[in-house]
C-alpha cells in the first residue's frame, strides 16, 4: 500500500493532507452534533419542572441547561423572559443565529475538501502523462519503465483523489442534513418554552 501511494508521487501529500483533515472534521462533527449532546430530550421536561416548583433562579437554570446548543438557546429566553413574550422570542431568535453559525463549523471546509480532492487527482494526472510524453520525446519508446511509472502516478492519483471526496461528498450532506434535524428540534422546542413561560393566555390579555 505504501508502495502504491508513493508511485503516485508529490501531489499524494495534499491529497493526503485532505483525507487527514476530512476525518478530523467528521469525528469532531459527529461528537459535537450528537442529539443527545447538542439538544437533550429531557432539558424542556427539567426546565417545566423547575419552573412549576416556582424555581426561577438563573444560576440553578444555568446548571441545569448546560453547554448544550438548545440549553444555550434556552438561558438567553430565560434571562428576557421578566421582559415579555416578544423580548424573549427575540433574544431566543438571536441566541439561534449563533447556535446556527456554531453548528456548521467546519462543513464548508469539509464540501471544500470534497471538491478539490478529484481535482487534485485530475492534476496527477495531467502530470503524470505530461511525464510520459515527456519520456516519449527524450528517449522514445525503448524504455517502458519511464512510461509506467507517469501511468501509474496518473492513475493513483486519480484514484485515491475520489477516494477521498467520494466519503467526504457523503458526510458533508450527511452532517447538514443532521444540522437541519437538530434545528427543526430546537425550534419546535423553544417555542414550547415560550408557550410555558408566557402562555398565549398571557399574550391575548396584553
Amino acid at each position: 500500500m505504501l508502495e502504491l501511494l508513493q508511485s503516485g508521487g508529490w501531489l499524494m501529500v495534499p491529497i493526503a493532507l485532505c483525507s487527514v483533515a476530512a476525518v478530523a472534521i467528521c469525528l469532531e462533527r459527529l461528537w459535537t452534533l450528537n442529539a443527545a449532546r447538542a439538544a437533550p430530550e429531557t432539558l424542556l421536561d427539567d426546565v417545566r419542572r423547575e419552573i412549576a416548583q416556582g424555581e426561577t433562579d438563573m444560576g440553578t437554570l444555568r446548571g441545569l441547561c448546560g453547554s448544550s446548543y438548545l440549553g444555550l438557546i434556552f438561558l438567553a429566553g430565560l434571562e428576557s423572559a421578566p421582559r415579555g413574550r416578544e423580548a424573549m422570542k427575540e433574544t431566543m431568535e438571536e441566541a439561534a443565529g449563533a447556535v446556527i453559525h456554531d453548528m456548521g463549523r467546519y462543513l464548508t471546509a469539509l464540501g471544500t475538501i470534497a471538491s478539490i480532492s478529484p481535482l487534485l487527482g485530475l492534476l496527477g494526472t495531467v502530470v503524470g502523462m505530461i511525464r510520459v510524453f515527456t519520456a516519449l520525446v527524450e528517449k522514445g519508446i525503448g524504455n517502458p519503465g519511464v512510461f509506467a511509472a507517469g501511468i501509474s502516478e496518473a492513475l493513483v492519483t486519480t484514484a485515491v483523489g475520489i477516494g477521498v471526496a467520494i466519503p467526504a461528498l457523503i458526510f458533508h450532506r450527511y452532517l447538514q442534513r443532521k444540522v437541519e434535524d437538530l434545528l427543526v428540534t430546537m425550534e419546535r422546542r423553544s417555542a414550547h418554552l415560550v408557550d410555558l413561560v408566557h402562555p398565549v393566555a398571557d399574550r391575548e390579555r396584553s
